[in-house]
Formats: C-alpha cells, sequence, structure tokens
C-alpha cells in the first residue's frame, strides 16, 4: 500500500527533473529565437520572416500534442507544416533530451508558476 502511494510522488519527481533538465536545453537551444520567457521575442525573432512560435500561450501550445512538439524538435518545422526556420535538432539532442524539451514545454505553457 505504502509503494502504491509512493509511485505518483517519484513519477512527479521524475517528471520535473526532466522538466528541469529541458529548461537547461531550452536555455541553449531555444531562446535566441524563442526568447528566454519563452514569448517567441528571442533576439533573432526581428530578424525573420516568420516569428517564432509563443511558448507561454497555453491556448496555442494545448491545441499540440506532445508527440507534434517532439517531431517539431527532432525534424524541424517543415515536419508539421510549419515555418522551415524551425531548425531540426534531431542531430544534436537525443531522444531523451528531446523529451525532457516537451515537458518544459509543457510546464512554461500550462501550469501556473
Amino acid at each position: 500500500m505504502r509503494t502504491l502511494l509512493l509511485l505518483p510522488l517519484l513519477l512527479l519527481g521524475a517528471m520535473a527533473q526532466a522538466a528541469d533538465h529541458g529548461e537547461a536545453l531550452y536555455q541553449v537551444y531555444c531562446v535566441q529565437c524563442h526568447g528566454v520567457q519563452g514569448n517567441g521575442k528571442g533576439v533573432n525573432a526581428a530578424h525573420m520572416s516568420v516569428q517564432p512560435r509563443d511558448h507561454t500561450d497555453t491556448q496555442e501550445m494545448s491545441a499540440r500534442t506532445d508527440e507534434e512538439l517532439f517531431k517539431v524538435i527532432q525534424q524541424g518545422g517543415k515536419s508539421i507544416n510549419k515555418s522551415v526556420l524551425m531548425p531540426t535538432w534531431g542531430g544534436n539532442l537525443s531522444d531523451d533530451d528531446i523529451r525532457a524539451l516537451v515537458a518544459h514545454l509543457r510546464r512554461m505553457c500550462c501550469t501556473k508558476q
């Protein structure tokens, strides 16, 4: 019984750890376009013909599945019929790294901090 009570806490801890790793990756790979706050206003945004996604927009981000987010990070914007300016990161990031980024995106958009 005690194990059953601890399992959800362990899962929440693992998810938070993944999101923390995702936050560190986001700072390295994403802020230049999506901004430090994730609002799509990174230093490169002013020079882009298509503006980067606002990752803090709950409505827009909730419309995307985790699988779509994984795919666009791994294979780039063109893979989900979005901007070709979104690069492919699959050669730089492992699947676990991409899942951590997805967890961070979900925390950015969809949980009140």
